[in-house]
């Protein structure tokens, strides 16, 4: 013991000494010895805390006070060693401070004690966060350990519960703003659940409420207390809203408890009293604690509830007591009492501080609710729908929060929202009002607001039995309402009862008191309604007609209230119906509907009227205002009588004739809505749909209209459809359905026969028709319809000949007769010169006389006497008649601008056309004729443009006819929209590029344009890419009518260029796609007749399809007309081509096997077609073509002598051919094979050496190897034989056009199987194999040759060749490939199957094996 004390002193000389390593070395020697030593601890921690090993003092403190605890020593060391660590072991010190404060109190040292608090409290809020600072506030609140011992020397608790509370609300605001923050940024999460799950967390483990409460029962001061009575009902109300439904009960309670309690003791915190107004659930107003009320109006004078409640208190309605005004103030009153009075609000004043206060409370239930109300009783019925609405929503949303169900509430607004929607927009929403009413029923059986309700809505729906019954169970509820009562008695007048109905109304009348407005109103209607029953009880004239009957009702009713509209209404029907009075009539519906936008029926006589006088914009005022009344259309289903349809009727015509389509469409559509069977509706939206472009909509309307005929003649007697028709007829020709409409029209006059307008369009309508024919390739129909048209012009001449459009048909129908120049003939001349002779005198035809030649004259030569007119005459007749048609329509037209304007148009357009048309009967560039008339067409189109120089197509016609005369005027006169013919004159000029680009940009513009894209082949052309040209040409004519003439010249044209330059394979696969082409060929010559080149073209293709007789018919009429105009212009270029036509014509006769024939044709072009530097033929024609022609004849000379067995004369023409062709391949050939045929051995021998020849100079050329071994094969010449077998074998696997051609691989394989069979040395089986071989070989190097394995098949015998030779078949036939159809038969006939060979006889019927082989077939079968 004794060595122990000596250490400590040693350690403690050693603290003292600063030697504190040392100090720590002896006390940790005693607690070796002694480890419960008090002091050695104490020593040790504070050694080493002067050493700053703060943690392992703290240790030996902490032991310290374990072994000690009552000991102040360590504490205080502790709290010294906390202090030095600033605000890291604030917690710590909280502890060892009141620890150390209880060990003082312990010695009752108060002053030591407060010591250690308040150094605690000053280090705490210095050094300690704001939670820290919060739990060192606990040790100065009554619930620590030192309060009792220390009161009086700590503050007041009241403060410190304030400053905690203060820390409180800083950390929960804090950490929920943190909390939503962090989750908002969740997926799927929403901020308004995040919100509320984040507060209802934190409010539930919220202290608050406690500190509130304890910081009130501390406080002294009231103000204190009532800021955190108000912070307490807060947030209890805050946590009310966030908890969940079943957690509200007991934390509602406190929310009310608190809010009663600040009401009790008036308290002017607007949440309480707000809470205490709100949340009272009652059924009426009167429930309520009027002097709670106005005691709320006191302490928030300024509060948008506040507002509505002083201005219904005031109101009639208000079921309290009115309060003290000041005009009830005596004189003498006291100065208070009369401040204190209230002054009374006007009625506009008292509505507009009311609608104030709505918009300043737009969360308040009450304030919708009592303003709904007042609404209601104004008969403000849209705004009470729309605030009781809102109200609605308010107390749902209330309810939610609360918990409360707020049924009573719920069920008086949904009563006035119920009985408002039984007048607004009546009977629309009568639906959604019966079941409101319905809903409180099913709670209430005897709810008097809600059986009023389902009554009146029954008596709108005319369910008069249903509304009485309603009504008496709810005068049993409310046996004073004076309105039920009048209700119910006019229900039963209504149900037919109108003697009873009578008495009770007049029973009412003495019980209607007061002066206010409702009961005015209320008198005025029960007595019009007593004067309806007197009205309709007796329905005589005399009855009527009396004074003082049901008229004087109606008087003593505007008498009560002047603004009472129905009554105005009756007597407007009886001053027009019985007083026969319209003024005094017109006046009371006008009064009528000025008070009341739901008196459709005076509403309608009005529209009548005015729309008898013409005044169509008070049409519109009236039937508009119907409309928007909402009286006009009722809800289907809820309602028995229909609605009007007559205001949407009249709209539609009213917008009709503003040209407004589309708004008379809709306002039509309305009206057919309410009446499906209104036959004038659907004929003004069949006529709205057909100005709008709507056609086919158009169509269905007219025909519905249609259908209505019958109904209404049975019903409103006859109607006159006529118009209907007529506008049906229109909408088919709008519709390009002119057949259609042709035969509408008819039918028209043969109700209405000569009916203008509508002869007009049949006119117009013929002609249209007659176009599109032309356009679609009907010649014929297009010829009757012109005819058609001029027989119509004539019935029209005899009405009114002064009608432009008259004359624009006659013109057009003429026009039409040279557009289609087969049918020329068929020209009426004399129905259109009669036409053109009425009532005019003829001098006025020769306008423009001087420039055009036609005139007068003109007419008079229409029908010369003793002459028969020829086509040509009579086609020049039908061109100089359209010219006359449009000069009497310039005539015409006098008086109008735009007509003349278009008039000159039209006389230009056939001035010109007139031009085009006479050039191609020219055989010069330009005749003196045709120049007269373009220049007539110029003058024309410049005349038009004066009278409107904005129209583009004007600018545009000038432009083409003045392209060659003058091509600046001409491109100045193309406007951006004409790039066709701007490039079209550019081509003219030569400027290609120009050219080009305004073809591209007319394509752009409008891709269907065919004569861009003929444009664009044109340059394709001059520039040499012919290919391009003929894509270009194939695509015009495809997308172009059947009128245009330049696309089928030019898509034949060069169709047969490329057919003529292609090699024989490539010819073969054209020949086989000549059906467009040839059907563009027989549209153009029925167009254009007279069009010798094409007509020579079509022979060419007839030729090529093998049509020989129609191409010789054609060629002999080509040659006549050829031959006539040689007769009559003896010119070398007429015999030039005379003699192409005939070498053709022999060509193709040749091909006929009429040989005579031929030769003399061929035999005549040559003896026609030396022309020796003959200028003006070498500059028409060229000369590769003439020795063409030549070569051509004497092939078809010597061809045709051939098979006439005259072999010397055949041998000279072909040898004249030789010497033509400069030694052709082909042309020796042919001299050798007539040579052989000769049958000399001089000319076989000459033959043979011609051929090897050939052979020896064109090494490739396969006929004369072909010939060669064939005369080889027929003279056994072995060697010869080898050499050709070795040239086909080679010839086989290049790649020569020639070789390609499946004819000729035929001819090859024909020949090489021949010579394996017929060699000398081989026998007839080694022939077969080496047959066999071949055949394998050719189906090796072409394995898709038809012929090669239908010839294998035919060999061997075997199935499997047959069967590919028909796939290769099917592959090859058009358009996948170019097989022949006699190739496709022999392919089916192989197969040896009953239908393939049935298909093979109908595919090439004059094949005879194919018949053979089905032949075989049926016997088999």
């Amino acid at each position: 013991m004794s060595s122990t004390k000596a250490v400590l002193k040693a350690a403690k000389a050693a603290l003292d000494a600063s030697k504190f390593d040392v100090a720590v070395a002896q006390s940790e020697r005693v607690l070796a010895a002694d480890p419960q030593n008090y002091h050695a601890n104490v020593f040790l921690g504070l050694a080493r805390d002067k050493l700053g090993k703060c943690d392992e003092a703290a240790e030996a403190y902490d032991e310290a006070t374990r072994i000690k605890g009552n000991e102040p020593l360590a504490w205080q060391g502790l709290i010294s060693l906390y202090e030095k660590q600033d605000g890291r072991k604030v917690d710590e010190y909280r502890m060892a401070a009141v620890r150390l404060a209880e060990i003082y109190i312990g010695a009752d040292d108060r002053t030591r004690s407060q010591a250690v608090i308040d150094k605690f409290m000053l280090f705490a809020k210095e050094h300690g966060t704001r939670s820290q600072y919060k739990q060192a506030l606990g040790v100065l609140l009554p619930t620590s350990t030192v309060y009792d011992f220390l009161e009086g020397r700590l503050p007041y608790p009241s403060d410190t519960y304030v400053k905690v509370a203060s820390i409180v609300e800083a950390e929960e605001k804090e950490h929920i703003n943190r909390e939503i923050g962090e989750r908002r940024t969740r997926l799927g999460s929403r901020f308004e659940q995040v919100t509320l799950d984040v507060e209802r967390e934190v409010m539930s483990q919220s202290t608050l409420e406690d500190i509130y409460q304890n910081v009130i029962d501390w406080s002294n001061e009231d103000e204190v207390r009532r800021e955190f009575e108000e912070k307490l009902l807060k947030h209890a109300y805050n946590a009310l809203v966030v908890l969940p439904s079943e957690e509200k009960s007991n934390k509602r309670n406190r929310v009310e408890d608190l809010a009663r309690g600040m009401v009790i003791l008036k308290h002017s915190f607007s949440l309480a009293w707000d809470i205490a107004l709100e949340w009272k659930d009652t059924e009426r107003i009167a429930e309520w604690d009027v002097g709670v009320l106005r005691e709320y109006i006191s302490f928030f004078p300024e509060n948008g509830l506040t507002k509505v409640l002083k201005g219904y208190l005031e109101c009639e309605i208000s079921p309290f007591p009115a309060e003290a005004t000041a005009d009830d103030e005596g004189n003498g009153g006291e100065t208070g009492s009369h401040d204190a009075a209230v002054l009374p609000l006007s009625p506009e004043e008292r509505l507009l501080l009311m609608a104030e206060g709505l918009d300043e409370a737009p969360k308040s239930a009450l304030a919708h609710r009592l303003m709904g109300e007042y609404y209601l009783f104004l008969e403000e019925y849209e705004s009470a729908v729309e605030v009781a609405r809102k109200a609605w929503k308010l107390v749902t949303v209330e309810a939610q929060k609360t918990g409360l169900n707020f049924q009573r509430n719920i069920d008086a607004i949904t009563i006035i929202l119920a009985t408002s929607l039984i007048h607004y927009q009546s009977p629309k929403n009568h639906p959604e009002a019966k079941s409101y009413f319905e809903n409180i029923l099913k709670r209430s059986p005897m709810s008097a607001p809600a059986l009023t309700g389902v009554g009146l809505i029954l008596e709108g729906q005319e369910d008069y039995a249903g509304a009485i019954d309603f009504l008496t169970r709810a005068l049993v509820d409310d046996a004073t309402n004076i309105r039920i009562k009048a209700e119910a008695a006019w229900c039963k007048a209504l149900n037919g009862n109108y003697a009873l109905g009578q008495e009770e109304l007049e029973l009412c009348l003495p019980e209607i008191d007061g002066a206010g407005l409702q009961a005015r109103e209320l008198k005025a209607q029960t007595l019009y309604r007593i004067g309806i029953c007197i009205w309709d009880r007796d329905s005589s004239i005399a009855s009527r007609k009396d004074r003082k009957g049901a008229y004087t009702r109606f008087l003593a009713a505007l008498q009560a209230n002047i603004n009472f509209a129905p009554a105005y209404t009756s007597l407007g029907i009886y001053y027009a119906d019985y007083a026969k009075d319209r003024k005094r009539a017109r006046k009371c519906f006008q009064k009528a509907f000025e008070l009341s936008p739901a008196e459709v029926f005076a509403a309608e006589r009005l529209a009548r009227a005015f729309a008898d006088q013409g005044d169509w914009d008070l049409v519109e005022t009236v039937s508009q205002r119907v409309v928007d009344s909402g009286k006009a259309r009722l809800s289907p289903g809820l309602n028995k009588r229909k609605g009007a349809s007559w205001p949407y009727a009249a709209l539609g015509v009213v917008e009709l004739n503003r040209q407004e389509y589309a708004k008379s469409i809709t306002s039509f559509q309305a009206a057919l809505r309410i009446s499906p069977e209104d036959y004038h509706s659907w004929v003004g939206l069949g006529e709205s749909y057909h100005n709008s472009g709507r056609y086919i909509a158009a169509t269905k309307a007219f025909e519905q209209a249609k259908k209505l005929e019958n109904v209404i003649d049975q019903r409103e007697g006859p109607v006159e459809s006529w118009f209907t028709n007529y506008m049906l007829a229109n909408v088919k020709r709008e519709l390009g359905e002119f057949v259609d409409a042709i035969r509408g029209y008819r039918e028209v006059l043969t109700t209405r026969p000569g009916e203008f307008g509508v002869l007009i369009a049949l006119a117009q309508t013929l002609v249209e028709g007659a176009w599109r024919d032309i356009e679609t390739g009907f010649f014929g129909r297009a010829i009757g319809g012109a005819k058609d048209a001029i027989k119509v012009s004539l019935e029209i001449a005899e009405q009114n000949p002064e009608t432009f459009n008259l004359w624009k048909v006659v013109g057009d129908a003429c026009v039409i007769f040279s557009r289609v120049q087969v049918h020329v003939e068929e020209f009426p001349c004399e129905d259109v010169k009669d036409l053109l002779e009425r009532n005019i005198a003829i001098e006025e035809y020769d306008l423009f006389a001087d420039a055009d030649g036609i005139g007068k004259a003109t007419l008079s030569s229409l029908i010369p006497s003793g002459e028969e007119p020829t086509s040509l005459s009579t086609f020049t007749k039908s061109l100089h008649a359209g010219i006359l048609a449009h000069k009497r329509a310039i005539y015409a037209s006098t008086d109008d601008n735009h007509a003349q304007a278009v008039a000159w148009f039209n006389l230009g357009h056939s001035e010109y056309h007139a031009h085009i048309c006479l050039h191609s009967y020219q055989n010069t560039d330009k005749s003196r004729k045709s120049s007269r008339y373009l220049k007539a067409s110029i003058r024309c189109f410049k005349k038009a443009i004066e009278l409107e120089a904005g129209n583009s197509e004007f600018w545009n016609a000038l432009g083409v006819a003045t392209g060659q005369l003058n091509p600046k005027v001409s491109q100045h006169s193309f406007n951006a929209r004409v790039w066709t013919n701007l490039g079209t004159l550019y081509l003219l000029q030569n400027d290609f590029q120009l050219a080009n680009d305004s073809f591209a940009r007319s394509q752009s513009t409008d891709p269907d344009y065919a004569h861009a894209w003929v444009g664009q082949g044109l340059l394709a052309i001059l520039l040499g890419d012919l290919k391009e040209a003929q894509l270009l040409f194939e695509h015009a004519f495809e997308i172009s009518d059947s009128s245009s003439i330049l696309t089928k010249r030019q898509y034949a044209l060069s169709t047969f260029e490329r057919l003529s330059s292609a090699t024989p394979l490539f010819s073969s696969s054209l020949n086989s796609n000549l059906v467009q082409p040839l059907f563009a060929l027989h549209q153009l010559l029925k167009l254009s007749p007279a069009d010798l080149p094409f007509q020579h073209l079509s022979a060419l293709f007839l030729e090529r399809i093998g049509n020989y007789s129609a191409a010789i018919e054609t060629l002999k009429i080509v040659c006549e007309k050829v031959e006539q105009d040689y007769e009559i212009t003896e010119s070398p270029v007429s015999l030039a081509n005379f003699a192409l036509a005939k070498a053709d014509l022999g060509r193709v006769e040749l091909a006929a096997k009429d040989f005579a024939t031929a030769s003399d044709d061929a035999e005549t072009a040559l003896q026609l077609s030396s022309f020796d530097n003959d200028v003006e033929i070498m500059t028409s024609i060229p000369s590769n073509e003439l020795s063409k022609c030549r070569l051509s004849a004497h092939l078809t000379a010597g061809l045709a002598r051939y098979y006439m067995n005259d072999m010397d004369t055949a041998l000279e023409m072909f040898q004249a051919a030789l010497v033509e062709s400069g030694d052709a391949p082909d042309v020796i050939c042919l001299l050798a094979e007539v040579l052989w045929a000769k049958g000399g051995e001089r000319e076989r021998s000459v033959a043979r050496d011609q051929l090897f020849d050939c052979a020896e100079r064109h090494p490739g050329h396969l006929p004369s190897i072909l010939l060669l071994g064939a005369i080889a094969l027929l003279d056994k010449d072995s060697d010869t034989l080898e050499a050709v077998s070795a040239d086909l074998h080679e010839l086989r696997v290049s790649d020569s056009e020639s070789v390609l051609e499946s004819r000729n691989q035929e001819k090859i394989q024909h020949l090489l199987n021949t010579i394996a069979v017929l060699l000398p040395g081989s026998d007839t089986a080694g022939g077969e194999c080496a047959e066999m071989t071949h055949l394998a070989r050719s189906i090796i190097l072409s394995p898709s040759s038809t012929s090669a394995w239908s010839r294998l098949a035919e060999r061997s015998g075997d199935i499997y060749p047959a069967e590919m030779a028909l796939k290769m078949a099917a592959r090859g036939v058009p358009p996948l490939g170019i097989l022949q159809a006699e190739d496709l038969a022999r392919a089916l006939a192989g197969s040896g199957r009953a239908r393939d060979v049935q298909r093979a006889v109908m595919v090439a019927p004059w094949r005879s094996d194919g018949w053979v082989t089905f032949r075989e077939t049926l016997v088999q079968c």
